[in-house]
C-alpha cells in the first residue's frame, strides 16, 4: 500500500478563510458534474473529542465555503453499520441509523464518516444522481453499496452501464485482519472470492475495498476506481479505529450534484 507520500496525482489542497486543508480527490473515470472528496485528519468533519471540536468546527465552515453551501445544507447520519439507505429531502439534513444517502437534489451535499471503515460513492451520469456509503464490515457483509446500486436502479431506472464508483481510502488487506466468522460473512457476499484473501501464518487477511469493488461487478456497475491509501498504513493522513485503540474522530467522505 501507498504509505504518507501523498503525489499531486492523488492530493488537491484547497485554500478558505486562509486554512490550507488537505483532501483527496483521485479518480479514473471524471465526474464532470460531481463534486466529491475525502478528507483526511486535517481536514475532519466529525469528533467526540472537545479539544477538537473547534478545529471541526472551522473544518465544517471551510469545506461548506469550498463546496458554496450553508452548514444546514451538509447532510448526515447517524451511522450504525446498518444496509439502511436513505434518499436526501431538502428538508432534512441528518439521517438517524442511516449507512447510505442518495443525494438527488444540487442544493444539499451528503458527508459520511470513516476511521478505516471503506467509502464508496455511486454517480449515475445519466440521471446526475450519487450516494454516498460506509461499507465497514459489516455493512459490506450486508451488502450496502450493492443494495444502494440496485435501489438507486429500482428508483430512479439506474443502468448499470451509466454508473461509476470510487471506493476510497480504508484499512487494506495489509492490515485487516479478521476471525473466521468475519472471513464466512463476507465471503458469501460475492460470487467469486478469489483475490480477496490471505492467509499467512493461520492469520485471514481480507480486503474490504475489494469486496466491495466486486459487489458491484456483480450487478453490472464496472467503471470503479480504488484509492490505494490503507487507513491503517497512512495513520499520519487519515484516522484508523484500529490503529488508534477506538479513536473517535473521523475523517469523511462528501459529495454534491453540480
Amino acid at each position: 500500500m501507498i504509505k504518507s507520500n501523498v503525489s499531486d496525482f492523488y492530493a488537491n489542497i484547497f485554500l478558505c478563510l486562509k486554512r490550507v486543508l488537505l483532501i483527496i480527490k483521485k479518480f479514473l473515470y471524471p465526474i464532470p458534474d460531481l463534486t466529491h472528496f475525502f478528507t483526511t485528519r486535517e481536514s475532519f468533519l466529525k469528533t467526540k473529542d472537545e479539544y477538537l471540536e473547534e478545529q471541526v468546527r472551522l473544518n465544517k465552515i471551510d469545506v461548506c465555503n469550498y463546496l458554496k453551501i450553508s452548514q444546514d445544507n451538509l447532510v448526515s447520519a447517524k451511522q450504525i453499520h446498518s444496509a439502511n439507505i436513505q434518499i436526501a429531502s431538502a428538508e432534512i439534513n441528518s439521517y438517524p441509523d442511516t449507512d447510505a444517502i442518495i443525494l438527488t437534489n444540487k442544493e444539499q451535499s451528503a458527508c459520511l464518516n470513516f476511521a478505516d471503515c471503506t467509502p464508496v460513492i455511486i454517480y449515475d451520469k445519466e440521471n446526475n444522481i450519487a450516494a454516498v456509503i460506509h461499507a465497514g464490515w459489516r455493512g459490506t457483509a450486508q451488502s450496502i453499496a450493492q443494495k444502494t446500486g440496485l435501489k438507486m436502479q429500482k428508483e430512479f431506472n439506474s443502468k448499470p452501464q451509466n454508473l461509476s464508483a470510487v471506493i476510497g481510502p480504508a484499512i487494506s488487506m495489509c492490515c485487516y485482519n479478521v476471525g473466521d466468522e468475519v472471513y464466512t460473512k463476507l465471503k458469501e457476499t460475492v460470487s467469486d472470492f478469489s483475490g480477496l484473501y490471505n492467509i499467512n501464518d493461520n492469520n485471514i487477511y481480507i480486503d474490504l475495498k475489494g469486496i466491495n469493488k466486486k459487489q458491484l461487478n456483480d450487478i453490472g456497475i464496472n467503471n470503479i476506481d480504488i484509492c490505494p491509501f490503507c487507513t491503517c498504513c497512512n495513520n499520519d493522513m487519515f484516522f484508523s479505529y484500529r490503529k488508534e485503540n477506538g479513536t473517535s474522530n473521523r475523517h469523511n467522505a462528501v459529495i454534491k450534484l453540480k
